[in-house]
């Protein structure tokens, strides 16, 4: 499987890099992970970089396929819905599913970025290289090019180095960054009296219209906040007194919650948010080939939690096209983007779509109504009609095929609700009739 002797590279050791890295090892696959970071085991994560992960059957499934679900599930606490707090207004809770017992999983990234470390480094075959920074690659001469070490022999690159990917931009690409006018800001909420200080079991959000806060529950019992924002509104408030001031108008019932609140708002940085769209995602020469995976090929903004359920599905594609193609690297990779590239931009739309959702719709009496009559359908007309979010979030499917399911499904009921009002006007006729 390692094709003609081709040196493997891997840039970088996140989430999709790592999980790739276990599944080449244990194909017999000698491959070299880079990352420009120094060992976050070590140094520790980035502050106010973490955005939780939501994980669900996506990601699941492919930790499955590493040994790593237990694990996660154990580090993860389950969200069994959102609980909308509008302004004004009582909060209320919103399942996901229409049976109530299915739940995505509020993970933090650094601990399930650690474990996959810990596998990936003891994956006979893996070799971890922290603080070497790729700065692009040389697909004529076959190298991956090093800040300040010259070059290194690579016959496949691999890079998963994210959305502002140093690999991709050496390849010249065509490629389209879709940067959103919100950024995003972390903050905390930590344990009252020694206990969560809002409900574990849920997804919070704050929506307000333009802009949003959620809350994702860590296992310490704090909440991990994150405010999205239009970027420009992050500077107005720029003394103690007036993010104060600012969270007791608009988010009254945390604000007290926050005592931390100021030095976190000072400190932490603003994120940005991105859609990165690209084609081709692979680049043949004749010293190498090249392919981008996870965020480098399609980062997408984080509002339907699927990024890294997403790239993790790009993982285990990429090593069923080995299986498929004998471990002929060209034949996979090019296998790889055809299979992949479709879903991908699907997801991207469906995720910018869920932004409104998320900080304007799910506070609506008419939203709330329409959950409710969708999540009586699905009891009522089991596997037979499924929402968007549970085919995203607690299926499989293809992304790509997940809009004309929900067409066709959508024609039928419209068509059976058609000829029951066409029946009942003949039943209504006949009545009629017979009183004439």
């Amino acid at each position: 499987m390692a094709a003609d002797g081709e040196r493997v590279a891997i840039v970088g050791a996140g989430l999709a890099g790592c999980l790739l890295a276990v599944l080449l090892g244990r194909r017999g696959i000698p491959v070299t992970v880079y990352e420009r970071r120094p060992d976050p085991r070590i140094a520790g994560a980035e502050r106010g970089r973490s955005i939780n992960l939501a994980i669900s059957a996506r990601g699941l499934a492919a930790l499955e396929q590493v040994g790593l679900r237990d694990q996660s599930l154990k580090q993860a606490l389950p969200m069994h819905g959102r609980m909308v707090h509008p302004l004004p207004g009582a909060q209320n809770f919103q399942p996901y599913s229409a049976d109530g017992e299915r739940a995505i999983n509020s993970i933090s990234r650094a601990e399930l970025n650690r474990s996959l470390l810990d596998t990936a480094e003891a994956t006979p075959g893996v070799t971890l290289r922290f603080s070497q920074r790729v700065t692009g690659v040389d697909t004529e001469a076959g190298a991956i090019l090093l800040e300040d070490a010259g070059a290194e022999p690579a016959g496949v690159v691999l890079a998963g180095d994210g959305a502002y990917s140093a690999v991709r931009r050496s390849m010249e690409l065509d490629e389209d960054a879709d940067f959103l006018e919100h950024g995003y800001k972390e903050l905390t909420v930590p344990p009252r009296d020694g206990e969560f200080a809002l409900d574990p079991d849920a997804l919070h959000i704050w929506p307000r219209g333009t802009a949003m806060m959620i809350a994702l529950p860590n296992l310490d019992r704090s909440f991990t906040c994150t405010l999205f924002w239009p970027k420009g509104d992050f500077g107005a408030l720029d003394t103690p007194a007036k993010v104060t001031a600012h969270f007791e108008r608009h988010y009254p019932d945390v604000a007290g919650l926050m005592p931390d609140l100021a030095d976190d708002y000072e400190l932490n940085p603003i994120g940005s948010l991105v859609t990165v769209r690209c084609r081709p995602w692979t680049r043949y020469g004749p010293g190498a080939k090249v392919a981008l995976l996870g965020d480098a090929a399609h980062a997408i903004v984080p509002f339907f939690g699927q990024g890294a359920n997403c790239a993790f599905e790009d993982c285990i594609e990429i090593d069923r096209c080995l299986a498929e193609t004998g471990g002929d690297w060209g034949r996979a990779l090019t296998l790889y983007q055809e299979r992949r590239k479709a879903n991908t931009d699907v997801i991207a739309e469906m995720a910018l779509d869920n932004f409104v959702e998320m900080r304007d719709r799910v506070s609506s009496p008419v939203y709330r109504a329409k959950q409710a009559a969708a999540h009586a359908l699905e009891r009522r007309l089991a596997g037979r009609y499924v929402s968007r979010y549970e085919l995203v979030s607690f299926s499989t499917m293809p992304y790509a095929e997940i809009p004309a399911r929900i067409r066709r499904q959508n024609r039928a009921l419209a068509g059976a609700v058609l000829g029951s009002a066409a029946v009942l006007g003949l039943g209504v006729r006949a009545l009629l009739r017979r009183r004439r």
